[in-house]
């Protein structure tokens, strides 16, 4: 956001029409009467309260509630007036780390999705996009997402590979690429430093990229995705992240606070942390204002049919936060973390007119949604059109197979015979973390199947950048699926290469070469049958189409997971992130099983 200019006009011009109109002398563009004011800057829910907006921005807020004028005095012929009539007037829902390529969907169609539900204003981390196409991929986000009616804000991705090594990605960045990005307006920081390890174990490169980020005065995101709360946790917050959302206990997000930094608590479609995270505020009595409320990974059915981080506040106030208090943490704090909070955050003079007007507190149910003074919903329904942009072609040519898969390609091949300890991944449900599970098996003929009855299921990863389509087989457990099927993926944290589970070799050929033809997307065959897929063109992770279309084809790979015996809750959050080896304990990439704890390649079986 440009410093000296906003929406063409230079702050002394603006700053001259915000003091015309709160005195009275031009009229107001829009002007919001007698509502119940939620005052995140005092703490206070104010009675009988007037906003006026003007080009876009606030320029008086009163009543006889705060004891001075209502706005009446902004009002004009041609001043838009909406009637509270006593309901709660809230700053507009801040969502402090998210990935829009979760939702399957544009940053466009994602914002589409998101304003019925409150959200105006989002700080995004394209981390998904960079690791198919690298910095021009970023460019792309940056691009659209300056186009957008609400604020979004884009973090230049950190960790590109997030584990150089361990995986083959599809692009790499460095410093290099951060310092030119830390120039670009709207890159409001860096994205979460996944590499943890990286960063206590002083690898230069980490570093240098945390150095461009600090020296541009921006924000470090963090990341640390484990338990230990020992000595490598102390070296990783000395590197400088100065958030984390990974914490899964109330002592992560207490121990993080304490030590200076922002506990981010996720509520995603997968990952449900709010309940736990604000243990730290109701039951060891922290200071809220050290927590900000995330999503993280939402899938995009949960956008169009549940909501966005209005489901985060929720959550806090079912769990026992003070409602006020749980709208300060997606509003206030998070814009003062950011170094936004002269923009947004807050209903108060001078900021952006993103206010939304609440009939039910408690339940935060959101009758009107305006944004930058704009009415833009109303009910859950879009008011406005949004801007068109359009992706190029190389955005949506990233699936390079040189060949159909065949079910052989499958096999997992026994180096003895008899029984054998396999190191096997075990999902949990609603959690990102993985078990590190050993279970025996049997080899028959020479190769490991899968047990239903044990519920081991086959995984495996194909590279798909390169077009070399190495084949990585695995074992999994924890999808309960209960009949021959197979579900595929080019969605695959963060390597993004294709992620197929199965409990048939064939149906996971299959696949895997229909995702090929579809050019990315999600995919679910039982008894070599497709029962549902969405296809997902761009860099094999988002859409084209629009979010209502993209929920309901994302619903029929919901259902065929149902169908196939899996009762997880969003399981297609935790199939996303088999590949991904920087969250322990156990992970798996086209090079191998990988023992996140450690950051080793450990043998699938062993004799």
């Amino acid at each position: 956001m440009a410093q000296d200019k906003m929406d063409g006009k230079s702050w002394q011009e603006l700053s001259q029409l915000l003091v015309d109109v709160a005195m009275g002398r031009k009229p107001a563009d829009l002007v919001i009467r007698s509502g119940r004011l939620v005052s995140v800057q005092s703490g206070e829910i104010i009675p009988n309260c007037d906003v006026a907006i003007v080009d876009g921005r606030i320029a008086y807020v009163g009543g006889p509630g705060m004891d001075c004028p209502d706005a009446a005095h902004t009002i004009g012929p041609d001043t838009q007036v909406i009637q509270a009539e006593g309901r709660y007037l809230l700053p507009g829902l801040l969502d402090a780390h998210m990935h829009v390529e979760s939702g399957m969907l544009t940053v466009t169609e994602f914002v589409r999705a998101v304003i019925p539900h409150g959200t105006t204003g989002m700080f995004v981390d394209p981390h998904e996009i960079a690791n198919v196409f690298g910095l021009r991929g970023v460019r792309l986000m940056v691009d659209e997402a300056a186009i957008q009616p609400i604020h979004v804000w884009v973090q230049m991705p950190s960790c590109v590979p997030s584990a150089p090594g361990l995986e083959t990605p599809g692009a790499s960045l460095g410093p290099q690429e951060v310092a030119e990005a830390m120039g670009w307006e709207g890159i409001i920081g860096l994205g979460e430093m996944m590499n943890f390890p990286g960063v206590y174990f002083g690898d230069e490169k980490m570093h240098r990229e945390m150095g461009e980020t600090r020296s541009a005065g921006k924000v470090i995101g963090g990341h640390y995705a484990s338990p230990d709360l020992g000595l490598p946790f102390h070296g990783y917050v000395a590197g400088g992240p100065e958030d984390d959302h990974e914490g899964t206990r109330m002592e992560d997000a207490a121990q993080r606070v304490r030590q200076g930094m922002k506990a981010m608590l996720r509520q995603g479609s997968g990952w449900l942390d709010v309940a736990e995270g604000s243990r730290a505020i109701t039951e060891m009595g922290l200071d809220s204002r050290r927590f900000l409320l995330c999503t993280d990974d939402s899938h995009c059915e949960t956008l169009v049919h549940e909501g966005h981080v209005n489901r985060a506040v929720k959550q806090a106030i079912q769990h026992g936060i003070p409602p006020v208090t749980a709208i300060q943490m997606a509003t206030l704090n998070t814009a003062e973390h950011f170094g936004v909070s002269r923009q947004v955050g807050m209903i108060a003079p001078g900021r952006f007119g993103d206010v939304l007007i609440v009939s039910n507190l408690a339940e935060l149910i959101i009758d009107q949604v305006i944004a930058r003074g704009r009415l833009v919903a109303e009910r859950g329904k879009m008011l406005l059109e949004l801007p068109p942009f359009s992706y190029p072609d190389w955005a949506t040519h990233s699936i390079h197979l040189p060949k159909q898969m065949i079910p052989s390609d499958f096999r997992l091949a026994a180096p003895s015979k008899g029984m054998m300890t396999a190191n096997v991944i075990g999902v949990i449900e609603n959690q990102a973390p993985t078990r590190h599970l050993r279970m025996q098996v049997t080899a028959e003929e020479g190769e490991i199947r899968v047990d239903s009855s044990r519920d081991i299921a086959k995984v495996a990863i194909v590279e798909r950048h390169h077009g070399t389509a190495r084949v990585m087989v695995g074992l999994v457990n924890g999808f309960g699926f209960n009949q021959p099927c197979a579900i595929a993926s080019t969605v695959a944290h963060d390597s993004h290469q294709i992620v197929v589970v199965g409990t048939s070799e064939a149906d996971m050929a299959l696949a895997v070469n229909r995702l090929a033809d579809l050019g990315g997307g999600q995919i679910v065959v039982r008894n070599e049958q497709v029962i549902g897929q969405v296809a997902l063109p761009i860099a094999g992770l988002m859409s084209n189409q629009r979010a209502d279309m993209v929920a309901s084809q994302a619903a029929t790979v919901l259902e065929g997971f149902r169908l196939c015996g899996c009762e997880l809750n969003n399981p297609n959050m935790q199939l996303s992130l088999l590949a991904l080896v920087v969250i322990p304990d156990l992970r798996i990439s086209d090079k191998g099983l990988v023992d996140v704890t450690r950051f080793e390649f450990i043998p699938v079986l062993e004799a």
